[in-house]
C-alpha cells in the first residue's frame, strides 16, 4: 500500500512514483535490461492495473513483462511469489519493488548456481547506517536472519536482491499470507541460503527521504 509515501501513493502505486522525471519502474527496467535481465514478472496488488496500462508486455522497452496479481487478499512478499511460481522458471531473481540496486546481477547469479543451494541472499555490511541490521554473516555464511529480533552480532542487512529455486518454497501454503523472511529463515535453518556480500550501498524509495536521495543522484547521473 506504500503508506510511508502518502500522499503521493494515494492515487498511484509505488512503481509509478516519479523519480528524476520518470516513473521509478522505468529506472528499474533500464537497470535490469543493462544487466541482461529481460524476462520480468511483476507481483502486483494495490493499483496494479495502472502499472499494466503503462508498461503492458514490455515490448516498448525490449523486455518481456508478465504480471501476477495478489487478488482480493494481499498475500505478503512470500505469498505473492508463491502465487507467481507458475510464471517463473526453476531459478529466478527476486527484487523488491522499491529498491534500486546498481550491482553486477550476473555475478550474483553465477555465485548462486555454484553454491548449489536453494536460495541466495545478498547482504551489505550496514552497522545500522541505512536501516536496522538484521543478518549475522560470518566467514561467508548467513548464520542468522531476523528482521524482528536483532542481536549485537548482526552487522549486515538484507540488501534486497535474492535468487531462489522453486523448491525453496516447498512446504509453504498456496494462496496464503507468507512473509518472504519466513522462507529465508527456513532456508537458513537447513543451511540452504547462500550469502553474497555486496560492497556498494543500496537505494530505495520506501520513504520520502529515500525517494529524495535517489531523485538527486539520478538527476546528477551519479548512478
Amino acid at each position: 500500500m506504500a503508506t510511508r509515501l502518502r500522499p503521493i501513493t494515494e492515487k498511484i502505486p509505488k512503481l509509478l512514483v516519479e523519480v528524476a522525471g520518470e516513473p521509478f519502474f522505468s529506472h528499474q527496467l533500464r537497470l535490469l535490461k543493462k544487466n541482461g535481465l529481460t524476462r520480468i514478472v511483476l507481483c502486483v496488488g494495490y493499483l496494479g492495473e495502472m502499472i499494466v496500462d503503462h508498461y503492458g508486455d514490455g515490448a516498448k522497452w525490449g523486455v518481456q513483462i508478465d504480471y501476477a496479481f495478489d487478488g482480493p487478499k494481499l498475500l505478503g512478499t512470500g505469498g505473492a511469489l508463491i502465487a507467481a511460481l507458475p510464471k517463473l522458471g526453476d531459478a529466478f531473481y527476486v527484487l523488491y519493488g522499491d529498491s534500486y540496486l546498481p550491482v553486477d546481477y550476473s555475478a550474483v547469479g553465477d555465485f548462486f548456481l555454484r553454491s548449489g543451494q536453494l536460495g541466495l541472499m545478498t547482504v551489505f555490511e550496514n552497522h545500522e547506517r541505512y536501516d536496522a541490521s538484521n543478518v549475522q554473516f560470518e566467514a561467508g555464511e548467513i548464520k542468522i536472519y531476523d528482521k524482528k529480533n536483532q542481536t549485537p552480532a548482526m552487522h549486515h542487512i538484507d540488501y534486497g536482491l535474492g535468487v531462489f529455486r522453486v523448491a525453496a518454497f516447498d512446504g509453504f501454503a498456496r494462496d496464503a499470507v507468507v512473509d518472504l523472511a519466513a522462507v529465508q529463515q527456513s532456508l537458513v535453518a537447513r543451511r540452504q541460503l547462500a550469502g553474497y556480500e555486496i560492497k556498494q550501498r543500496f537505494y530505495e524509495i520506501g520513504s520520502h527521504e529515500g525517494l529524495s536521495e535517489l531523485d538527486r543522484l539520478l538527476r546528477a547521473n551519479a548512478l
